[in-house]
């Protein structure tokens, strides 16, 4: 077992906000930013920086869709980790 990858993915999660930009992914399949700032509410500059902690984890990835850029979990592991939980974070 890698103790240093579960790790790295705990901390990334660890935060409110990236817990929600995660779950909400899960559920949506993939998102832009501009809608990620309505949902979460709070400003563009923080979304992005919580986006780059993510996608740095392994956890996201992003993809150019015209203007856009469209953020998806590729992580099933991380999938499997907040599914497991006995919580509905994700609704």
């Amino acid at each position: 077992m890698d103790f240093e990858y579960y790790s790295q993915i705990f901390k990334a999660l660890a935060h409110p906000i990236r817990l929600q930009i995660a779950c909400g992914l899960m559920t949506k399949n993939e998102c832009n930013v501009s809608k990620m700032v309505e949902k979460l509410g709070v400003s563009q500059p923080m979304v992005s920086q919580h986006l780059n902690i993510l996608k740095n984890a392994g956890i996201i990835q992003n993809q150019r869709k015209g203007t856009q850029i469209c953020y998806r979990v590729i992580n099933k592991k991380v999938e499997s980790i907040i599914k497991s939980m006995e919580i509905n974070l994700c609704e």
